[in-house]
C-alpha cells in the first residue's frame, strides 16, 4: 500500500481536516485496489463511530415538466418524460408517509419540482405533519426558497431540508449555484437542519469537479453528506455517458465521507447497495410517488427501494439501523 493514502487515512481518522490536495489523491485511486479498500475501510470506522445508520423515506408530490432542465432528472421539460404538470392526491400522499413511518423510517421527507406552487406545498405539509407521529421528523426536498419560505417551511413542521449544489450545476441546469447556496443559507438562518450530497455522480466529471463539490459539501456544514449516482433518464443527452458503478461510487462515497470530518454524522448513498453500506454509507432512502430518477408516476412499484428492502441491505452489510426518530437531525 501507498505510504501517502494511509498516512491521508490516518489523519481523517483522527479528526483532522484533510486538504483539497489531499481528497484529489484519494479520489484519484483506483476503486479496486489494495488503497480503495483500506480507504473504504477507514470510512466504515469513521460512519460506526457516528452511530447507528438510518433509512429515511421520500415521498414524491408533484410530477411536472419542469423548465429547470435539469438534463439528469426525468421531470426535465427537455427529457420529456413527464409531460403535464400534477399534484397526486392528498389521501395518497398521507398514506405513504404514514407507511414509511410505521414501517420504521427515521424521517419523512416532502419532495416537490422546482415549479410547484410553493403555497400548495406548504398545505400538503401541513396536513401531512397532522396526521404523523408528533416525534416523527418531517424534511422538505424542494426548489430554492428565500428567508421568508425558509420560514414557512419551519412554520409548516420541516425540521429540515435536503439541498445540494450539484455537479454540474447551472451548466447541465438552468439554476446556478449561487442561488442554490442562497436557499441554504437562508434555511440555516431560520433554524432549518442541511442535508446534503456529492451527486449526481457520472462518467463525464472530473476529479477536479468531484474534489470542489466535496468542499462545498463540507462548508455547508450539513447533518449528513455523502454521493449520489446519476441515473440515466432515457432522453437525456447525459445518457450517451453511461452511469458509475456501484464499486466506483462505493470508493467515492468513502473518500466523500474522509473529507467531511468528524462534525458530519451521516454519509449516504443513493440508490441503497450492499457495497455503499460496507463502505461506510449510514443513511438509505426508502421512496414513493414520484421520483426524479424514474420514470413512472409510482416509483414504489418500479426503481423506489422500500423500507423492508433497505434495512435488508445494511442486514447484509452488518450495519444496524437506528429505531426512532433520526438522531443526524436531531444533532446540533
Amino acid at each position: 500500500m501507498k505510504t501517502q493514502i494511509k498516512q491521508i487515512c490516518n489523519k481523517a481518522l483522527g479528526g483532522a481536516l484533510l486538504s483539497a490536495n489531499e481528497i484529489r489523491e484519494l479520489f484519484a485511486v483506483p476503486f479496486i485496489s489494495e488503497e480503495s479498500y483500506h480507504i473504504q475501510w477507514a470510512s466504515r470506522c469513521i460512519s460506526e463511530k457516528a452511530g447507528l445508520a438510518e433509512i429515511h423515506g421520500q415521498v414524491g408530490v408533484n410530477t411536472s415538466a419542469c423548465p429547470c432542465n435539469c438534463r439528469f432528472c426525468s421531470f426535465a421539460a427537455v427529457n420529456g418524460s413527464f409531460k403535464e404538470n400534477r399534484v397526486s392526491d392528498l389521501e395518497y400522499i398521507i398514506e405513504q408517509c404514514l407507511q414509511l413511518q410505521d414501517q420504521g423510517a427515521n424521517a419523512i421527507y416532502l419532495m416537490a419540482t422546482a415549479n410547484m406552487n410553493f403555497p400548495d406545498f406548504l398545505n400538503i405539509a401541513g396536513e401531512v405533519r397532522l396526521k404523523l407521529k408528533p416525534e416523527s421528523i418531517m424534511i422538505a426536498n424542494v426548489r430554492d426558497f428565500d428567508y421568508y419560505e425558509g420560514l414557512a417551511l419551519k412554520d409548516a413542521g420541516f425540521t429540515g431540508i435536503y439541498h445540494a449544489i450539484r455537479l454540474g450545476e447551472g451548466k447541465v441546469t438552468r439554476i446556478s449555484p449561487g442561488k442554490r447556496l442562497e436557499t441554504i443559507q437562508a434555511a440555516k438562518k431560520v433554524g432549518l437542519k442541511v442535508g446534503t450530497c456529492v451527486e449526481p455522480v457520472g462518467p463525464e466529471h472530473s476529479l477536479d469537479e468531484l474534489v470542489e463539490k466535496t468542499i462545498i459539501a463540507r462548508e455547508i456544514e450539513p447533518v449528513f453528506s455523502g454521493a449520489a449516482r446519476r441515473i440515466s433518464i432515457p432522453g437525456s443527452n447525459l445518457e450517451q455517458y453511461g452511469m458509475v458503478s456501484e464499486a466506483s461510487m462505493a470508493h467515492i462515497l468513502a473518500v466523500v465521507r474522509l473529507a467531511m470530518g468528524p462534525g458530519v454524522s451521516g454519509n449516504c448513498t443513493h440508490e441503497p447497495n450492499n457495497l455503499g453500506a460496507i463502505a461506510g454509507a449510514n443513511l438509505f432512502w426508502a421512496e414513493a410517488g414520484f421520483n426524479p430518477r424514474d420514470t413512472v408516476e409510482k416509483t414504489e412499484v418500479n426503481r423506489g427501494f422500500d423500507i423492508k428492502k433497505c434495512q435488508d441491505i445494511f442486514k447484509e452489510a452488518e450495519y444496524p439501523v437506528l429505531q426512532g426518530p433520526s438522531v443526524f437531525f436531531a444533532r446540533d
